[in-house]
């Protein structure tokens, strides 16, 4: 498959996702490949493009939570291909403020400072931290929505969930809620709540429990559970 943009960021992904990206929707992403490279040359696009594929890290097979976002960050920087993370040079964001509210929450740990804004250690662990889009332009929030990533990400969700057993979904807001329909939830668990965001977090995202449930269901089904606060 022949990539631009997307070049670098492909070859850092697993190859069991290589493979299934290339035999379902090689020709998706060869026209987004095609969009993204044209806007490149007008507009900065964020994640930078070695990092728009970065969610795809680990194999389907290595993976036993979801949590779903809608677009990266769209502010200097701050987008790195990981749904709610930013780096660690960067000011925390309001929704991943909240995200780390809800932990100290859920396990009131006496020492935990929550600086770990990358939240790789999360995807070492198996969370995938995937958006619906996986492009923006700078200072456009869901600017390239309906450049062919929701097809992309859709279908990822899809085989996560035909492929694998005993997944935990986590859906929090409205638009990560409309992709229940993708998941079977006869194998898997789905969590929904409120979105994070300080428009929304009072209003059912404080107070879900989500990481705890995630946590009691993995061990119910003797799968390792997450070290949210790592």
């Amino acid at each position: 498959m022949k990539l631009h943009f997307l070049a670098e960021s492909w070859k850092t992904i697993a190859p069991q996702w290589q493979d299934f990206l290339k035999q379902s929707l090689e020709h998706e992403l060869c026209l987004i490949d095609d969009k993204l490279t044209k806007l490149a040359q007008e507009h900065t696009i964020y994640p930078p493009a070695k990092e728009t594929l970065r969610a795809l890290l680990n194999p389907p097979s290595a993976i036993n939570v979801v949590i779903l976002g809608q677009d990266p960050y769209h502010g200097e920087d701050e987008a790195n291909g990981l749904a709610f993370a930013v780096n660690p040079e960067i000011k925390t964001p309001p929704s991943l403020r909240n995200i780390f509210k809800e932990l100290i929450n859920e396990y009131n740990p006496p020492l935990f400072a929550p600086t770990a804004t990358l939240l790789n250690s999360w995807e070492r662990q198996g969370v995938l931290l995937l958006n619906a889009g996986l492009s923006v332009i700078k200072d456009q929030a869901n600017s390239l929505a309906k450049i062919g990533w929701h097809t992309v990400t859709d279908q990822i969700i899809q085989h996560i969930s035909n492929s694998n057993q005993h997944c935990v979904f986590l859906l929090w807001g409205n638009f990560a809620r409309g992709k229940k329909e993708l998941i079977d939830s006869t194998k898997h668990l789905i969590l929904e709540a409120a979105h994070p965001s300080p428009l929304s977090a009072s209003r059912g995202f404080f107070g879900c429990n989500h990481f705890k449930l995630a946590n009691q269901y993995l061990a119910s089904h003797q799968i390792k559970e997450i070290n949210w606060l790592e």
